[in-house]
């Protein structure tokens, strides 16, 4: 979940460290610190809570090495405090390290470093990794340039777990080692200097050209040199890549928060991930896909394996492609997805998305598949992230960095794209109505212009927010593939508004959740599938009679008098309905944390990327 940055050129490094961080605070927000290397040795400075309490700090202004690396914290073992803070230190002050992710055997490990003399001062994980770094560099009589390399190669054969780590030593003045397994990071290069990070984002500003990391590649930085190595320190080459993403993308751009940017960015998002997928008149494709008709009519099950509102975007794909496939899919939570024994073998394909790719359950689902011989796609938003390198074939989203921690552009590029799948494999398979096919691609070549026609409902969002926003409870209700959109704004409520939701499938409201409904409480219904418009306002009507506040989203032609609140929508299909339905909920939620002064791009407890299991 953390974040961490690190710097080696010839500029100081403190302001670019911060600067960093204050683009990675998505990932975590309960302590950041930095360490760089001075003339005097090693300088660690670390607080509790945001970074700009780090940026206060005195003596930070002072500091003027050009090695360090820095750290932005979401808590998991120990509490959020100073002493946990990272980096952490040898107890000799020989290595300064910051770690993303969990060593799981940490008590093992500490338990012998504390036999053989050392000594503890934090809660967390971490601290033991310094520590045993010292530990082998102390064994080790060779005085050659890789002891540095060798000390942290050897400490890393010790970890059960996930890390990303940078390590630098007081007693390496031009150097810094870095070394991943299963949690992110990359390396950006220019001349004379080397930028690194979590998230390509947050360094973007700097370089478009990036090294990215296997896991259990080591690399030693100096300011003009980045030598790799595999897990037995042979030398291995590595080129960079280009990132093309507007560094534009990744600024507030004259908007309050990133959220609401984020929202409004989603016609371009959508316009750029339906890219030229999409054409009426040819088949649609995706060059990194190989499938065949032989292979797709041979495939007896698939599974979309996701978490949260990943997990929402496949619910909407499980219809998709059923309806227009035939092929039954099952959709799963990426952390229960290992536990349950899942029934896979050669003729299951296996669909895993993330938006950053670095989503630790769903890459440990995804290894999973492979070992049980099933086929595996992955679909991402960040090119060259873990999960798409694992995959046997990968396809994008292209909605450029998403930087608020609640997603919004990412999901609907998810949807679409899903959809867009859909109709590939229909194709391939001849299995659905040519002119049905024709429709829906029509269909998603006109979402963009209809999102901005949706995104005009901001003004009776924000409304409605005002009427609600002191709620405690709320209800959302969808049947069909709106029971999909009514998960996924109840998500969203939740996030950033700290409002306890429910979703419901509204056939099921009386069998035991309308007993929750009483006078005055928020219900928000989604109707939009024509062949359920009498039944869902039915269960509408059971909240009514019980007093509750209704706001309902629609493309449909009802009887507006009966409910408190309607949102008109554009019509389109049922396939890519969620696209458009979910807009208002954005803004609803957006409002509703605006109103109650919360901080919208960084929910409590939550982080971006979850990149620990």
């Amino acid at each position: 979940m953390c974040g961490i940055v690190g710097y080696i050129g010839n500029k100081k490094a403190c302001p670019i460290l911060l600067a960093g961080l204050s683009r990675l605070e998505y990932r975590g927000y309960d302590s950041a610190g930095i360490s760089t290397i001075e003339n005097n040795g090693l300088s660690i400075m670390k607080d509790k809570g945001r970074v700009k309490n780090l940026t206060n700090l005195d003596g930070i202004n002072n500091l003027e090495g050009t090695i360090g690396i820095a750290h932005t914290r979401w808590a998991t073992h120990g509490k959020p405090s100073k002493e946990n803070s990272h980096p952490h230190q040898d107890n000799s002050k020989t290595f300064s390290v910051v770690h993303n992710g969990i060593i799981e055997n940490y008590n093992e490990l500490r338990t012998f470093l504390s036999d053989k003399g050392y000594t503890f001062y934090s809660e967390t994980d971490t601290e033991v990794i310094p520590n045993l770094i010292y530990y082998y560099y102390s064994q080790d009589n060779a005085n050659d340039n890789l002891r540095f390399l060798r000390a942290v190669k050897n400490a890393c054969s010790k970890f059960k777990g996930s890390f990303a780590i940078e390590v630098i030593s007081n007693l390496y003045p031009d150097n810094m080692i870095v070394v991943r397994k299963d949690s992110p990071l990359v390396i950006g290069t220019c001349e004379d200097e080397k930028y690194l990070s979590s998230d390509i984002p947050a360094i973007l500003s700097y370089t478009r050209d990036f090294y990215l990391l296997n896991d259990l590649e080591f690399v030693v930085l100096t300011r003009d040199t980045a030598k790799f190595y595999n897990e037995n320190l042979e030398e291995i080459k590595k080129d960079t890549q280009t990132i093309e993403w507007n560094m534009a993308s990744s600024e507030k751009d004259g908007f309050e928060d990133f959220m609401l940017k984020e929202i409004y960015e989603q016609p371009i998002a959508i316009r750029e991930t339906i890219g030229a997928k999409v054409n009426l008149d040819s088949k649609c494709e995706f060059d990194e896909l190989e499938f065949t008709k032989e292979y797709l009519s041979s495939v007896n099950r698939i599974y979309i394996v996701a978490c949260g509102t990943a997990m929402h975007a496949g619910l909407s794909a499980k219809n998709a492609i059923e309806k227009l496939c035939r092929i039954p899919v099952e959709v799963d939570i990426a952390s229960e997805f290992r536990y349950r024994d899942p029934v896979i073998d050669e003729k299951t394909l296996c669909i895993f998305i993330s938006q950053s790719g670095e989503t630790a359950d769903t890459i440990a689902a995804l290894k999973l598949s492979k070992e049980y011989g099933a086929k595996t796609l992955a679909i991402s938003n960040v090119i060259g992230s873990s999960i798409t390198r694992e995959a046997d074939y990968s396809i994008y989203t292209h909605a450029g960095p998403e930087i608020a921690v609640a997603s919004t552009k990412a999901y609907t590029s998810q949807v679409v794209l899903l959809a867009i799948l859909a109709i590939y494999f229909a194709e391939i398979l001849e299995s659905c109505d040519t002119k049905l096919i024709s429709d829906l691609k029509q269909e998603i070549l006109n979402l963009p212009k209809k999102i901005e026609e949706t995104l005009k409902c901001a003004d009776l969002m924000k409304d409605f927010a005002k009427q609600t926003y002191l709620e405690k409870d709320m209800f959302f209700l969808g049947r069909g593939i709106d029971e999909n959109v009514a998960r996924e704004g109840s998500l969203k409520i939740k996030e950033i508004s700290y409002i306890h939701s429910e979703s419901y499938a509204a056939g099921e409201l009386k069998h035991g959740p309308i007993a929750l409904i009483e006078n005055g409480v928020t219900v928000i219904s989604i109707l939009t599938d024509e062949n359920l418009v009498k039944k869902t306002i039915s269960n509408i009507q059971e909240v009514i009679t019980r007093g509750a506040k209704t706001l309902v989203v629609t493309n449909q032609n009802i009887d507006k008098t009966m409910f408190n609140v309607v949102v008109n929508i554009p019509k389109t299909s049922p396939f890519v309905s969620p696209v458009l339905s979910i807009i208002p909920l954005q803004l609803l939620s957006y409002h509703i944390s605006k109103e109650k002064g919360l901080d919208v791009d960084k929910p409590r407890n939550l982080a971006k990327s979850v990149t620990v299991e």
